[in-house]
């Protein structure tokens, strides 16, 4: 895979759309395992988390339901630090078993907001899953439940992920050439 450009920086590769798939399957399969008879209702984070979690849905065989919810806290290659709803969950989640779906879990202040924000509506249970995870960057004592790849705190792209709107696209992920 060659390096590649968006907007004014340049992107190495770092995981391959093959591999992404083949872990994504397994995660897939985890889920069906842990909610096998129930009838889960995956939450995806707009708009990272689309591809990841129509790739997902995929590998669900069991019964399950989807909903989007969206927040920011990027800008440009940074976290603000601040999470802002931008479009919230307007369905009854009372009772319902909860897979919030994200592309990235790097600092935690959007996991755990949400996770704070969902618990309001009296779930049965919330778990998450990320197709990346970067341990080191962590701001607050979470850990996704699926978790795709454990990645350093580097700025990545691709499969969801994008820098400033571009290269959601890229099926592979790359990460930012120092």
């Amino acid at each position: 895979m060659p390096d590649v450009n968006v907007h004014d920086k340049t992107f190495s590769p770092f995981i391959t759309a093959d591999l992404i798939q083949k872990r994504v399957a397994e995660l897939g399969a985890a889920i069906d395992t842990d909610y096998a008879g129930k009838k889960p209702l995956l939450i995806g984070v707009l708009n990272g988390s689309v591809i990841f979690m129509a790739d997902l849905l995929r590998h669900i065989k069991s019964a399950c339901e989807i909903g989007f919810i969206r927040v920011s806290s990027y800008h440009g290659t940074e976290s603000s630090g601040k999470v802002r709803n931008v479009m919230g969950i307007n369905d009854d989640i009372t009772g319902r078993d909860i897979i919030i779906v994200e592309d990235i879990v790097d600092t935690g202040d959007t996991a755990v907001y949400l996770i704070d924000e969902i618990k309001k509506k009296n779930p049965a249970s919330i778990k998450f899953a990320t197709i990346l995870f970067k341990p080191t960057a962590l701001r607050h004592a979470i850990k996704p439940d699926y978790i795709g790849f454990e990645i350093p705190p580097a700025f990545v792209v691709g499969y969801g992920l994008d820098y400033d709107g571009l290269g959601r696209n890229l099926a592979d992920i790359y990460q930012l050439k120092s």
